[in-house]
């Protein structure tokens, strides 16, 4: 069974139908992403992006190595990405960040405390809410 994903990361075409992400930070399960998963595509805010993009299936995955020389190493993934989707209605930073009260279990709040809360860009692992509500953007 493959699980579902979403990666915040910086996207310098939109409007392209795959996208090629090396070396991508992961947390909260995102190391595990593989070939045939389901992923949400978020162009990050911080380089010039609008939130939510795309949802897509992964075409190629590829743990990043691990370097001798670091004692402690984020995991990264590098992967390729087939758009399946375009969102109907925008779902970015500003839409997410009221959603600050960490234990109440919505999706939304999943959703910023994984993307924004740490700023960084990473790829994530979703849970069947956090999925739905995503899925809820596409026709």
């Amino acid at each position: 069974m493959c699980a579902t994903y979403a990666i915040k990361a910086e996207v310098s075409d939109p409007n392209a139908s795959s996208w090629t992400f090396d070396a991508q930070k992961t947390m909260y399960g995102g190391k595990l992403v593989s070939k045939d998963d389901q992923i949400f595509v978020f162009a990050s805010e911080n380089e010039g992006g609008c939130g939510l993009i795309a949802k897509g299936v992964v075409s190629q995955a590829e743990a990043t190595p691990k370097r001798q020389d670091l004692d402690r190493q984020t995991p990264r993934v590098s992967i390729t990405v087939n758009r399946t989707g375009r969102p109907n209605r925008r779902l970015g930073r500003g839409e997410l960040t009221p959603y600050d009260q960490w234990n109440d279990g919505r999706p939304e709040t999943e959703l910023n405390f994984k993307f924004y809360r740490q700023a960084t860009n990473k790829i994530v692992g979703l849970s069947q809410d956090a999925t739905e509500f995503l899925l809820s953007f596409f026709s």
